[in-house]
């Protein structure tokens, strides 16, 4: 390749890495084009897959600011670009990596922080934005509830009493 081309690869990649909330390295080697196909739809809404190479990948994350992705940058790597939820896109290499053993996930970048594959495979165990935010806006609700209860317990606690004590103030005066 010629060095204007290398030199754009590096500024494609360096742009890829800025834009991205985060960034997942995988090594492929034993998956077909179909499988990788199939991949790259199941990450389309949330992130980009792309086959890199490794050394200028490392040029690019340094330039990009990322420390510490260039010790994994070894075999044949490709890249998940996460420009959508991070979690969502882990969930999904996890998902394929189970179904397909030969996509290994090597490490990955969030926010400008070196993940290891166990720190993706701890993202990917995270439940999606949305799920959290329900269970948040469920415990509200719940306490909102319990606190309108506790305001209402000693209104209704005296209603109670006064109907307890007309029905004796009837039942005695019925009786004498």
């Amino acid at each position: 390749m010629a060095r204007p081309d290398k030199a754009a690869a590096v500024a494609e990649l360096t742009e890829q890495f800025r834009d991205s909330n985060a960034a997942v390295l995988t090594e492929y080697r034993g998956l077909t084009v179909a499988q990788l196909k199939q991949l790259r739809r199941s990450l389309s809404g949330n992130a980009n897959y792309a086959v890199v190479k490794n050394t200028l990948t490392a040029i690019a994350a340094k330039e990009a600011g990322i420390e510490g992705i260039a010790d994994e940058l070894k075999g044949p790597s490709a890249i998940a670009f996460v420009t959508g939820d991070p979690v969502e896109a882990a969930k999904g290499l996890r998902d394929f990596a189970k179904a397909n053993p030969a996509l290994v996930i090597k490490g990955g970048v969030l926010d400008g922080r070196a993940l290891t594959a166990a720190d993706v495979t701890k993202l990917a165990d995270l439940e999606s934005r949305e799920v959290l935010l329900a269970k948040a806006a469920g415990a509200m609700k719940a306490k909102l509830f319990q606190a309108a209860y506790l305001f209402t317990a000693p209104a209704s606690k005296a209603v109670r009493t006064v109907e307890a004590l007309r029905v004796q103030q009837e039942t005695a005066d019925t009786a004498a």
